[in-house]
């Protein structure tokens, strides 16, 4: 059965052709098509053809009027079947086609990570899949393909991805990774051989921000925390914010390679070897950037409730403040003096990006958030006037 219908809110008008298109039919498909974009000015209409099963010659001389209207048409969740058509007539060369998707289920998967941005699942021994919370992730999706392509080259350890799958109305990434298990859970499970794990989080680390990248081919970190900085402009006091400011400001700009989101949840072991995951928050600038991050996933998310510290990346309370001062350790290579200064720096960006965060969810609107906010506040006042630079 032949049905067209316009999708409300998609990023650009869009037309879901369902069922065959041929000679017998295409004076009425073409109709619909122009009654559903009636109006419609802007050139990049898209097609949506997942439950398209047949075009013919007819069908397609519709597409080449259809594409005189609307320059910039393209069909998306093309089947195979229908782009062998396609392809085999040249309409790949003449319009943006993109094939379907496989779909996937994860129903009932273990769920080994979280995030802003998505969740991931394994989905059986040798694959995990990352499910993107955005169901017009594509854009993200390529892009952190991209950016675990230019790690690999560089030298990183990391899982690059070789599939994109349909998941219910989302989209998510797959990867190989053959019996792996995140550093959290080999930490938990094995804790006896702690340092051990630590130490090779370090050297992970220590690869990262020894790697350096084609300048501008990555996000700045830099420009992200100023952002952060601005928006705090009129939550503190004038002269700590200027401080802060020209702290931030005065943090020289670096190539080197920054993954974002570092933490144990986001390297797993393979077979005897480390692996990074989650590289679409990958981005370049002082590690000091880095370091806050890392320093909110084991300490700063949990300042006002540290029985709970460590619990977002499975960790216990202990486990976290082990991994932590480790990290710190063997990142200053056995330096006590230079972990504490890079701890204290690190919590300065941590806790400008927590409070910066909590604000723009509302956090003045409970007396919760108020408080935690208040905490936050306090420790840039004492971190911002008892540091004089943000560099190690």
């Amino acid at each position: 059965m032949n049905e067209i219908r316009f999708l409300e809110n998609r990023a650009n008008p869009t037309v879901k052709i369902c069922g065959r298109v041929d000679s017998k039919n295409a004076a009425d498909v073409e109709e619909q098509i122009t009654a559903c974009l009636q109006g419609v000015t802007d050139p990049a209409v898209v097609l949506d053809a997942e439950d398209l099963e047949y075009i013919s010659s007819a069908g397609l001389r519709v597409l080449l009027r259809l594409r005189k209207a609307h320059p910039e048409v393209r069909m998306e969740n093309v089947s195979t079947e229908v782009y062998e058509i396609l392809e085999m007539t040249g309409f790949t060369e003449i319009l943006p086609i993109v094939k379907a998707y496989r779909k996937l289920s994860v129903e009932g998967c273990e769920v080994i990570g979280e995030g802003a941005n998505g969740s991931v699942y394994r989905l059986d021994p040798d694959t995990i899949v990352k499910v993107y919370t955005d169901p017009d992730a594509l854009p993200d999706i390529n892009k952190e393909r991209e950016l675990a392509r230019t790690a690999f080259i560089l030298g990183i350890p990391t899982a690059i991805p070789y599939d994109v799958v349909r998941v219910g109305d989302l989209y998510g990434t797959v990867f190989e990774l053959l019996n792996a298990k995140s550093f959290a859970e080999l930490l938990m499970h094995d804790r006896e051989n702690a340092d051990h794990y630590i130490t090779q989080l370090a050297d992970l680390l220590k690869l990262i921000h020894s790697t350096k990248v084609k300048p501008g081919s990555m996000p700045d970190m830099k420009e992200t925390v100023l952002g952060w900085v601005d928006f705090l402009k009129d939550y503190l006091e004038e002269p700590v914010w200027k401080k802060l400011r020209a702290l931030t400001e005065a943090v020289p700009a670096q190539d080197t390679m920054l993954h974002g989101d570092f933490h144990a949840k986001n390297v797993m072991m393979q077979n005897g070897e480390v692996i990074l995951i989650d590289m679409d928050t990958l981005c370049m600038g002082h590690p000091v950037f880095e370091m806050g991050s890392i320093f909110n996933a084991y300490t700063g998310f949990y300042v006002t409730s540290p029985e709970r510290r460590g619990a977002f990346i499975g960790l216990d309370a202990e486990m976290a403040e082990q991994v932590w001062n480790g990290l710190l350790l063997h990142y200053a290579d056995g330096d006590e003096d230079k972990a504490k200064k890079i701890e204290q720096r690190a919590a300065l960006i941590g806790f400008v990006r927590l409070m910066r965060r909590l604000l723009r969810r509302d956090g003045m609107s409970t007396p919760e958030g108020r408080q935690t906010i208040s905490v936050y506040r306090r420790n840039i006042e004492k971190l911002t006037e008892e540091i004089d630079d943000l560099t190690w």
